[in-house]
C-alpha cells in the first residue's frame, strides 16, 4: 500500500465520524493497537525533543525500507504516532522524505490539537523524516564505495 493509499484509508475512517470526542476515541484505539516498543529503546536517545509528553521512537531499515516502533506516556499522543507509523511504515527513505502528510489537515487533526500537542506532532514528523534522511544518506555512501 502506498503512503497516499494509507492516508486515504485514515481519511475515510475519520470521515464517517464528525464528533471530535469520537475521533479522539478512534485515535486512542489506534494507540492501543500499536505494538509495544522494546524497553531497550525507552532511552533519552530515542525521546523526541519538542513533545510535551514523552515519546520514544526507533527506526530500523530492512530490505531498503524503514520500520518504526514507538511508545508514549500519553494516550492521544500514542494514537497520533500510531497513525504516522501506519502511513510511513514499510516505505523507502526516499518515499518518506517525498511524502506530503496531508491526512493530518484533511481529518482536521492539527486544528483540533492544543498548541503543545501540535508542536509535538510536528516534532514526531520531523524525527521520522530525520531517520529516513540518515538512512538514505548512509545508503548513498555505501553504494558509492
Amino acid at each position: 500500500m502506498t503512503i497516499n493509499e494509507s492516508q486515504q484509508e485514515i481519511i475515510d475512517e475519520f470521515s464517517d465520524v464528525e464528533d471530535w470526542m469520537d475521533r479522539y476515541a478512534m485515535i486512542i484505539d489506534l494507540g492501543n493497537s500499536l505494538p509495544p516498543i522494546d524497553d531497550s529503546y525507552k532511552t533519552p536517545e530515542h525521546l523526541i525533543e519538542g513533545c510535551q509528553s514523552r515519546v520514544w521512537l526507533n527506526a530500523e531499515e530492512r530490505d531498503g525500507k524503514v520500520y518504526f516502533t514507538a511508545d508514549s506516556d500519553a494516550i492521544i499522543v500514542k494514537g497520533i504516532i500510531a497513525m504516522l507509523i501506519k502511513v510511513l511504515n514499510g516505505h523507502t527513505p526516499a518515499e518518506i522524505l517525498a511524502s506530503d502528510l496531508h491526512f493530518i489537515d484533511d481529518i482536521g487533526l492539527a486544528e483540533n490539537l492544543s498548541p503543545t500537542r501540535s508542536n509535538g506532532l510536528l516534532a514526531m514528523v520531523k524525527q521520522m523524516r530525520l531517520y529516513a534522511m540518515a538512512m538514505e544518506m548512509r545508503d548513498k555512501k555505501q553504494s558509492e564505495q
